[in-house]
């Protein structure tokens, strides 16, 4: 057996030979179907336990298409587009995954098929998505959704999570756009993914998911040990210029007097792939990386003080110096070198920039491996 590269690709253990050869073809079959199986090397390898798989995608494929691990002329560079055809999304997506520098581990074949589908859904969702930005406001479509302070908001009886979730965040159904925090908001198309998902391949993670969010809604800190998982950190950041569509990816505000402002501390956005990030306030105008530094570094600009002496952030002030800054390459470029570093630790505003070193992603859903242990109802 040829031995595995564990820190690149995609991996996949198996407890026994069968399994292993279920899986290369299952995977096989989904690559063929996009037509990326001639780009890809397969190898394997044994261990006292398993058989495991690993996918890569060929290393002149990925210096071609993914230079120094620059994912964001990937579309350009293959021809692909992603923005409006699902199947060169899918392609996206995967050849993202297999250019990993980091091993993406599965513990199925089918759990990686739901994975890239379950990006798919973030992607899409994320699109159609439009918010009203509020820091200390909230609001829901009341035929699906009541609040409760010791709840939150929670899905009324009878009434489908999913259009719930969609109802929300999509105008098109209900010609209404909601309060929203960017936070919340990520939230909302993560747990939509994971269900449509569950609703394909786990009808009782779904049917779970419905009766959580009946009685007690899953929120930040607690969401996010839930649902998802991090990949990269502080210690082992991901390449700066490394996203997978569907990636759920926070750019910090590195000003510290602006970040006190509520809801500026950062900006929680997806990548949509083809090189643009969400933008939920004007979704018809998705971010650049360069318009994103752009707007992050803008607020430091954007502050004032309200009648009672708070600081406040004048949104449409911001709008406007982020469309003349972007008139002005010099003054752009000089942002965009600033902006463009990771991140400081949290509690240190020095000389980091606004990107972080981590992705965030739904954890696994089918009924034999899903790692996802819902709370309960206290």
């Amino acid at each position: 057996m040829t031995p595995l590269q564990m820190s690149q690709g995609i991996v996949i253990q198996n407890a026994n030979q069968r399994d292993a050869e279920a899986a290369q073809k299952t995977v096989q079959a989904a690559l063929q179907a996009l037509g990326l199986a001639e780009d890809v090397d397969v190898t394997s390898g044994d261990t006292a336990s398993a058989n495991q798989l690993q996918w890569i995608l060929k290393k002149e494929r990925t210096a071609t298409w993914m230079p120094d691990l620059n994912t964001f002329d990937l579309c350009e560079r293959v021809g692909l587009q992603s923005r409006t055809h699902a199947d060169d999304l899918a392609r996206e997506i995967w050849l993202t995954l297999l250019a990993s520098p980091m091993a993406w581990a599965f513990p199925s074949a089918e759990e990686l098929i739901s994975a890239v589908r379950m990006r798919q859904f973030i992607v899409q969702a994320a699109r159609k998505t439009a918010l009203d930005f509020k820091t200390n406001e909230a609001e829901r479509p009341s035929d699906c959704w009541t609040y409760r302070e010791e709840t939150g908001f929670t899905v009324l009886p009878g009434s489908s999570l999913i259009e719930a979730l969609i109802k929300a965040t999509q105008p098109e159904s209900t010609g209404m756009v909601y309060a929203f925090s960017c936070y919340r908001a990520t939230e909302y198309i993560l747990l939509l993914a994971i269900a449509q998902e569950a609703q394909l391949s786990n009808p009782a993670l779904l049917a779970g998911l419905q009766k959580q969010w009946e009685t007690r809604a899953v929120m930040s800190g607690r969401f996010h040990e839930v649902f998802l998982r991090e990949t990269g950190s502080m210690e082992a950041p991901l390449p700066i210029s490394y996203y997978i569509p569907g990636d759920r990816v926070w750019f910090r505000n590195p000003d510290d007097a602006s970040s006190d402002v509520a809801g500026f501390e950062g900006s929680w956005v997806f990548y949509l792939g083809g090189g643009q990030f969400s933008n939920f306030w004007q979704r018809n105008k998705p971010f650049t990386l360069t318009s994103k530094c752009v707007d992050v570094y803008e607020w430091r600009n954007g502050t004032r003080r309200d009648a009672c002496g708070e600081l406040q952030m004048d949104e449409e002030l911001v709008e406007q110096l982020v469309d003349k800054t972007m008139t002005q390459p010099a003054e752009v470029e000089c942002i965009t070198q600033r902006m463009f570093r990771l991140r400081d630790p949290q509690g240190v505003c020095g000389q980091g920039g606004c990107m972080d070193t981590s992705r965030e992603s739904p954890r696994w859903v089918r009924p034999d491996t899903t790692d996802i242990v819902l709370p309960g109802m206290y």
